[in-house]
């Protein structure tokens, strides 16, 4: 398993994992992301804040990180942290545990980057997604519902959102 950056000629691979990411959300919850904006996943790009892991030589799970999210995560956002978006799993490689991969990896990044938290969000009632969360070694920290910004993805109108964090001084 290795972790990179996801480099400006794989970009149409991230939109071909959130189209077959929006697939499958459709199957299994009521919510689905809406689609996402070119420019948002080119500065991601860009600034080296998308990444991927590569496994038995195929892409098998992307993600993306922030570094300030204030929309989400109010005055708490100027706290140090380091913010995880967007993870898809190609559809080959689901039930390999990723996620608890993209965690390990953002607490060894989050430490040697001198950050205390690593921080998620998630629909506020998908129940399955919060407790994997949890078995995932976050903890959750409530529920919002983010004001209307030209900013966030559609998916982001009128929702609540739960917040998970890794309190890296506190582990």
């Amino acid at each position: 398993m290795h972790f990179a950056n996801i480099t400006k000629d794989e970009i149409d691979l991230v939109f071909d994992f959130y189209d077959k990411a929006i697939e499958f959300q459709k199957t299994v919850f009521h919510k689905s992301w809406l689609g996402f904006d070119r420019i948002l996943v080119e500065t991601e790009i860009e600034e080296k804040r998308s990444w991927k892991i590569e496994d038995d030589d195929v892409v098998a799970c992307i993600y993306s990180v922030t570094y300030s999210d204030p929309i989400i995560w109010g005055a708490n956002s100027g706290e140090s942290a380091m913010y995880i978006h967007r993870i898809v799993t190609n559809p080959d490689c689901r039930g390999r545990g990723y996620v608890r991969s993209i965690t390990g990896w953002a607490t060894d990044f989050a430490r040697s980057n001198n950050l205390r938290f690593v921080r998620m969000d998630t629909w506020g009632d998908n129940e399955k997604l919060i407790n994997y969360y949890k078995d995932c070694g976050f903890s959750f920290r409530g529920v919002v519902t983010p004001e209307k910004s030209a900013e966030l993805p559609k998916h982001y109108s009128d929702i609540n959102l739960s917040l998970f964090e890794i309190d890296l001084e506190n582990e």
